[in-house]
């Protein structure tokens, strides 16, 4: 009963964990794609951050080459002019004009003449495609700091006549990506085109000038933005929103990544909470389940348990003495009502048991007188004429009416088989019952199969009184009988008697024996007449009656 108590607790929490289950995935979801279109709106804005630096600086250099001490390369006029601006532009290194050659016209700073750019790649590319350039992460050989190369081509015609070169300040970029500022655990990376690190927040010490791991190198030149869930360079889980490098839009990498568990954290620290709330709820449910049950349902049914077991074991005035609305009250004032009406046809079964002990007790009387009637009209038909059968039919009708006392005394109902053959045997052996041996199991019989058993052992023993073992001193007589299946089988073994010889005669008494059992039995009879003793075999279809078997009858012995 408690573990059903417990399934009818899990059966309520079910739906209540099913649906926390349910909300939590739903969360978990819900918070993925927030964080995903999170990390993909940073990725964007720190894109365009940097879109807008570069396209300033564009358009700063195409009013450089548009200065006419440029254009026309006046040395003085042009060192002057970019001086000034240089010093009013804090994101840009140096700015100056050098020769197709490579070599320096003018500057915003003293270059030595003897330096030559011309090997460097993003000079060739502006000198190559006269157009604007970004190149990559440079050592300035001016100031000998890192910086982000910049350089617009001085065409006229179709010739260039000058490149202006400039580099913006990798410490301002990343002081710049800096200022604006993070959350906990995220990180925003910007790279060139060969995946070289010029700024990342956090750990810029640790990145900037390194290079983009080969796992992730395809996503510097991927067709399209996008985001991706990653294990970054410094351990961190995150969800990585990034932006490619494109032709027509953007110059450099852009990525920006939230930490997962950052990101997750309150719904972690929600879910662990949530975990706690319902192991608490469960075991609070468990408990309460146990102590409401045992209170109202397993403490009554264990009363009603107790007081059907005490009035099965005699106390007729047990009762639940129950009363309520509820069911299990209503379950006890039930079986009071009905151990109430069981009491009442036991009182009215008792009176009506004493009226038919009394008709039994009638009967018994009546059925001796019958047969002492019977008795004294054979005694005064033909005791006198024929002694040898009045004996015989006296014996008969004693046989006869020993075995309806039996029945009698038990009711009517049954009577174990040793009683019967005790009783049918008696008249024969009362003073020799050291001759007669019984054995077999205990076997409840009906009356209709105890009256012509009662009297085929009467004719037995008759015959055996008079030809057989028991009409000498040394004879004996051993009868047995067995269970096989269905059928009783009863063995009459005489021996010790004089000599048998089967005449082949039938008297009444032989057809009486082949006779007596109703058809509906099966009897089957066997004789053999062997000259040590008569062999009688008896099988019969007997169902043992729904009785106690008497415990004195399992005791009588043939006195």
């Amino acid at each position: 009963m408690r573990a059903k108590l417990v399934a009818v607790a899990v059966a309520a929490l079910a739906p209540v964990i099913a649906m926390l289950a349910y909300n939590e995935v739903a969360m978990r979801l819900q918070r993925s794609q927030e964080v995903r279109m999170q990390a993909a709106q940073a990725a964007r804005q720190a894109s365009f951050e940097v879109e807008r630096i570069v396209e300033g600086l564009r358009w700063l250099m195409v009013a450089v080459t548009a200065m006419p001490s440029v254009r026309h390369q006046d040395a003085n006029t042009c060192n002057e002019a970019l001086t000034s601006l240089a010093a009013n532009v804090p994101n840009i290194q140096t700015l100056f004009v050098l020769s197709p050659a490579g070599t320096p016209i003018c500057g915003s700073a003293a270059i030595p003449r003897t330096t030559n750019f011309a090997d460097r790649d993003y000079f060739k590319k502006a000198l190559q495609t006269k157009a604007f350039v970004v190149g990559r992460y440079t050592k300035s050989r001016v100031s000998d700091s890192p910086v982000l190369p910049l350089a617009m081509p001085v065409v006229e015609g179709d010739r260039v006549r000058a490149v202006v070169v400039s580099g913006i300040r990798l410490d301002w970029l990343q002081n710049r990506v800096t200022e604006r500022g993070i959350a906990p655990g995220s990180a925003v990376t910007i790279a060139d085109d060969t995946g070289t690190i010029l700024a990342r927040v956090p750990l810029a010490e640790r990145f900037v000038g390194t290079v983009i791991p080969p796992d992730f190198q395809k996503l510097i030149h991927a067709d399209e933005p996008g985001v991706i869930n990653v294990m970054s360079q410094d351990g961190t889980e995150r969800v990585l929103g990034y932006r490619p490098i494109s032709e027509a839009g953007l110059p450099l990498y852009v990525s920006a990544g939230f930490s997962t568990a950052e990101a997750f954290g309150p719904i972690d620290r929600a879910t662990v909470n949530n975990v706690i709330g319902i192991v608490l709820g469960v075991a609070t449910a468990f408990c309460l389940s146990m102590f409401i049950g045992k209170r109202f349902i397993l403490t009554p049914i264990s009363h009603i348990a107790d007081v059907m077991e005490r009035w099965r074991g005699g106390e007729a005035a047990a009762r639940t003495r129950m009363n309520g609305t509820d069911e299990l009250a209503a379950v006890g004032a039930s079986l009071d009502r009905l151990l109430d009406e069981l009491d009442c046809r036991r009182t009215q079964n008792e009176s009506v048991e004493e009226e038919r002990m009394l008709l039994v007790r009638e009967l018994t009387h009546r059925v001796k007188n019958g047969f002492a009637l019977v008795q004294a009209i054979a005694r005064q038909t033909f005791a006198r004429s024929d002694p040898d059968r009045y004996r015989s039919f006296s014996e008969r009708l004693a046989a006869l009416g020993g075995t309806y006392d039996l029945i009698l005394s038990r009711e009517g109902l049954a009577s174990p088989i040793r009683a019967i053959l005790t009783a049918a045997l008696r008249a024969h052996v009362a003073s020799e019952a050291q001759n007669v041996s019984l054995d077999g199991p205990d076997f409840v019989l009906p009356p209709d199969l105890a009256l012509p058993l009662s009297l085929v052992v009467h004719e037995l023993a008759t015959n055996a009184t008079k030809y057989g073992s028991l009409g000498t001193e040394c004879g004996t007589v051993e009868v047995l009988w067995k269970r096989d299946g269905k059928r009783l089988v009863l063995t009459w073994t005489e021996s010790g008697g004089p000599t048998v010889i089967n005449t082949g005669k039938k008297g009444f008494g032989s057809v009486l024996i082949e006779r007596a059992f109703p058809a509906k039995f099966e009897p089957k009879c066997l004789a053999d007449y062997r000259p040590e003793g008569l062999v009688f075999e008896l099988s019969f279809t007997a169902v043992e009656m729904k009785a106690e078997i008497d415990a004195i009858a399992s005791k009588v012995e043939i006195a």
